[in-house]
Order: structure tokens, then sequence, then C-alpha cells
């Protein structure tokens, strides 16, 4: 597929996209470099001088040795100089390795205009184009490439949205791919195209009239109807409901517009039918390893985890190729009904992916709340860290598992090596601050915090963070009300949040303003933290009965919590509610 090599280079971010060639490589694809046979190719005549020589030296020596830039301007001075198309293929090429996409789009130029028939030609230079966000300039490229694609051109459109992704300006992506229409107005493909890009627009009205031409060219096209369905979803679950059994009546063995109809009906607590779909899924598809566990994971969304785990079994027992996932499954469902042994063999069973390192930490987990602590440390400490966030997960994994054991310190000390290696890591930094507020570390506390906000000034969570440690500890009071309200302003939704919000209020002497925030906290989540705040300022109001009514509450859910235990013995004297 020709588009599908445009599609690569633009997703790769356009850089190491191609191997650079050797000169066996080229003499295995036919581009010679012997002089004999130069003339044969069209090729310019140009006189080997010695100012071509020198640069052409001196732009492989620099190559061999990664000094990118200088091969880079050697080559595109090269290409220029000689207008040979093969040099200019070849800075081209060394320009996307070195991630220079302007010097590469010099190049891609002039190759592109020294052999305008090259498909690879026009092929890099609209990515280019299209990934420095010059579409107009992309447009005849495009169009030329959809011209020579004659049999293929349905799915060269199905790619051009993927291809054309990055682009942030959505409604100038829309534009483009109708203009790249005009000739195609009959292939299906093309109108699925068109919808899709105008829902990245938010022109859904136009994604749906697009959607459903689709359909009316091809009506028994599958993917077209699950999106069709999603579209009128948006604006009802109910019309999208009457789409999708409208088109199983007449396509009934439309496994993924079932499953998407079944999706739906979950959706809108229609969970009867949604079992009979299911049911369905599974009786008409007895050997289909990947339906039986698209029935599963259905099942799962329902709270079926007897449906749910004989669907995986029996995807395994299938021979559904990504065991790997459906062990992970597997061992959430086994976590999900309280059958941990079952869980830990299951994540054992996933031994590479992206879900090994998700499994293993689980693991170490409920090795932990088995009682193994260190047992479960050894296991992190001995998971293989590809990258720096690996690394920084494992770190925060173990510190998760110390912190469940009250081992404070420990947790500390853990998080500052590691921030030790990886200084400037944000969860690192958070999770010490919270380590250094247990141990009265509060300028280590502050530092990290301070650190975070202006590494990320949108982490919602430093702010309150701080910003709730000045309100407990009753200093800088207006510095901390303007930290939590900038909290505020970027997770409004957040009810811990609020209840910082809350408490600052209170600190500060405006019980009424306190309590109005706590109380909307607290109905939002009725955590025995925040119970721990509310009931404190209705107690300190007189209104000590609904105090420790809100504390039992509390106490029955989380009777550990340490703030809560910490009010109760500091108000009521004792570590119980009467």
């Amino acid at each position: 597929m020709k588009f599908k090599i445009l599609c690569v280079l633009l997703l790769s971010g356009l850089t190491a996209c191609a191997q650079l060639p050797s000169n066996k490589e080229a003499e295995k694809t036919g581009e010679s470099t012997d002089p004999d046979e130069v003339s044969q190719l069209n090729l310019p005549k140009q006189e080997l001088t010695a100012p071509i020589l020198f640069d052409f030296l001196v732009g492989e020596t620099a190559l061999q040795r990664g000094s990118l830039d200088i091969a880079v301007n050697r080559y595109v001075k090269l290409a220029k100089t000689t207008r040979d198309p093969r040099i200019a293929k070849r800075a081209t090429e060394i320009s996307l390795h070195a991630g220079n996409p302007f010097a590469a789009e010099q190049a891609a130029t002039l190759w592109v205009g020294l052999e305008p028939d090259s498909v690879d030609a026009r092929q890099t230079i609209a990515a280019l184009l299209v990934n420095l966000g010059k579409l107009d300039a992309a447009r005849p490229h495009l169009e030329k490439l959809l011209a020579t694609e004659k049999e293929g051109v349905d799915n060269a459109f199905m790619q051009l949205n993927q291809l054309l992704s990055r682009n942030p300006d959505k409604t100038a992506t829309l534009q483009l791919i109708q203009q790249l229409s005009q000739p195609y107005k009959d292939v299906p493909e093309v109108h699925f195209a068109i919808s899709q890009a105008a829902w990245f627009a938010n022109q859904h009205q136009l994604a749906l009239d697009e959607m459903q031409r689709a359909l009316v060219l091809r009506p028994e096209w599958e993917i077209a109807a699950v999106h069709n369905g999603r579209i009128l979803q948006r604006v009802s679950a109910a019309d999208a409901s009457e789409f999708y059994r409208g088109y199983l009546e007449k396509y009934p063995a439309s496994n993924e517009v079932r499953v998407a109809y079944t999706r739906v009906l979950i959706g809108a607590n229609e969970i009867d039918q949604a079992r009979e779909q299911v049911q369905w899924l599974l009786d008409k598809n007895p050997e289909d390893a990947e339906i039986t566990l698209a029935a599963g994971l259905l099942a799962t969304e329902m709270g079926d985890f007897d449906v749910t785990e004989a669907s995986f079994k029996k995807a395994l027992t299938l021979g559904y190729k990504d065991t790997n996932a459906v062990y992970f499954h597997l061992a959430q469902i086994y976590e999900e009904t309280n059958r941990p042994d079952l869980a830990m063999e299951a994540y054992q069973q996933v031994k590479s992916g992206g879900r090994y390192l998700p499994a293993q930490i689980r693991y170490a987990d409920l090795l932990a709340l088995k009682g193994h602590l260190q047992e479960a440390r050894a296991h992190l400490q001995k998971l293989p860290a590809a990258n720096d966030q690996q690394a920084a997960h494992l770190i925060l994994a173990e510190a998760q598992i110390l912190r469940r054991s009250k081992a404070h310190q420990e947790v500390y000390d853990l998080l500052d090596a590691g921030l030790k290696k990886l200084p400037d890591y944000p969860e690192l930094l958070y999770d010490r601050a919270l380590a250094a507020d247990k141990l009265g570390k509060f300028k280590i506390l502050e530092q990290d915090l301070r650190k975070l906000i202006k590494l990320k000034p949108e982490n919602a969570h430093a702010y309150n963070a701080l910003g709730y440690s000045f309100a407990e500890r009753g200093m800088h009071l207006p510095e901390a009300l303007k930290l939590i309200r900038k909290a505020v302003e970027l997770n409004p939704e957040d009810p811990y949040i609020m209840d910082s919000l809350g408490w600052v209020y209170y600190r500060m002497g405006n019980v009424v303003e306190g309590l109005n925030f706590l109380n909307l906290a607290f109905a939002a989540r009725p955590d025995a933290e925040i119970a721990a705040h509310l009931g404190e300022v209705l107690w300190v109001q007189g209104a000590k009965d609904d105090a420790k009514n809100i504390w039992r509450t509390a106490l029955e859910k989380d009777p550990d919590n340490e703030i809560l235990l910490e009010t109760l013995q500091r108000l009521t004297k004792k570590k119980a509610v009467d």
C-alpha cells in the first residue's frame, strides 16, 4: 500500500524513519554507483570535482561519527550542487535520521523536483509538509498520490485521518480531506474519512451525514455502522440503540455492531437486554476466541464475574494470542471476587508486554497484603526497568507497600534515594513530600511541592497539598487559601480539594464558609478524612450529636484512619465514639 509508508513516516515523528542505505544496499536495489552505469539512469552529468568529493567525504565521516548536523549540512549542500536525485534522497534520509524536518523539507523538495514520478519522493515530501502544518503545500502531492492509487484509493482514504492526526487544526484537516475527496464521491471510504475528520472538528451533524452516506453506498459495512451509532449516541443513547437494533435485524452476524450495541445497553442500565446480547455472542461464536474474550469483558461491565471468568478461560483454550492480556484481566476478576491466591497465580502468568510490569506490581502488593513484606519488596527490586518511568513506578509501588505498614521513615528513605537518581520526577517529588509530612520534615515538604509546582504548574494536587499543609499547621493562611483556590480552579470536581478549601476557611475563622465547602465535599465523597474535618467543625459549633454520627459512620468504613482517630482523641479524649 503506497500510503502505508507515508503514515509510518508521519507517525514516527519523521525521525530515524528509514535505514540509511549503504553502498551494498544500493547495489541490491539497483541504485548503482558505478560511473559506467550512471548514464543509463538519465542522471545529470556531474563532474566529480575536488569540492564535491570533499563534501561527500566530510558528510560520510560525520555520519559515521554521529555528527548529524554536519552530515545534514554537507549532504543538503551536495544535493543542491549536484542535482542528483540519489543524493537528494540520501540528504532527505539523513535529515530525517537527524530529526531535522526543515532540512529534510529542502532536500525532499529538491528530490521530488528531480524525480517527479517517484512515489517515495512524493510520499516523503507530503508527510513532511503535513507534519510541519503546511496542509496547502501538501495538498497537490496528496492529490497525485491518490491519483496513482487507482484500485487502492479506498484504503488510501481510510488512512488519511491517521496521516493527518498530528495536525492541531482540525478544521483545516477537514477542509483538506473534503478537497481531496472531490473526484471520489462514489467511494464509501471517502465519506467515512470526511465523517471522522468532521467529528474531530466538532462538526457532529456533518459527521453523521457523511457516515450515513457511506452506509448508503455500502450498507453492510460494519465499521461504518459502529461509528454511526457512536455519533448518534452523543445526542441520544436511545437513537443509537434503535439504529444498532435495526442494523442487527438486517445483519445479525455483525459481531462488532453487537458489541457496540451491548455497551449502549449497559450504559442505559438495560442489563437484562445486555445479557441477552452477550449470550448471543457466546452462543453464535463458540470457536471464536476474540468474540469470547469481548463477551467476557462486556460481562465484567455488568458485574457478571462468573460469565467473565468462564469466557476468559475459554478464550485461552481457544488459543487467544495475547495470553498476557487474558491472564491480566482474569487476575483482576479474582481480586474483585476476593480470591487473592488465584489472582497472584494469574498475574505471574503475565510474561511480557505492556501489562508485565503492572501485573508484577499487583503481585507484589498482594504478597505484602498476605504479610510477606520483605518478599514483596525483593520481588519489586529485582524487576527490570526499561526506562526512567518504569524505574519510578517500581519505587512508588514499593513506597506504597511500606506506607501501608506505616513505615514512614523507610518510605522517606526509599523516595529520597529515588530522587537522587531521578531528581525531577514529579510523582517521586509528590510522594516524598507526603512522607516528609509524616515525619515532620516540613521544609522538605515545602521544597518538594514548590519544585513540583514549578515543574508541573497544572498539577492541582501539588497546590492542594502545600496549601493544606499550611492550613493544618495554622501558618501562611492567606497563601494557603490562594494555593487551594488554584487547585480548585484546576480540578473543581475533586472532593478532597473541596475539603481542603473548607478546612482552610475554618482555620482562618470563617466557619460558615468552611462548613459549606466541607458539606459539599462530604456529600460528594463520605471519606474518613473529610468526615474528620466536617465533624470537627460541627463539634466546635456545638452540633456534637451530628459530629458523632458522622464520625461513627466513618469509623465503620475505615476504623484505622489516622486523621479520624487523632481528631477523636483530641476532641473527645477517647478513640471511639460512644
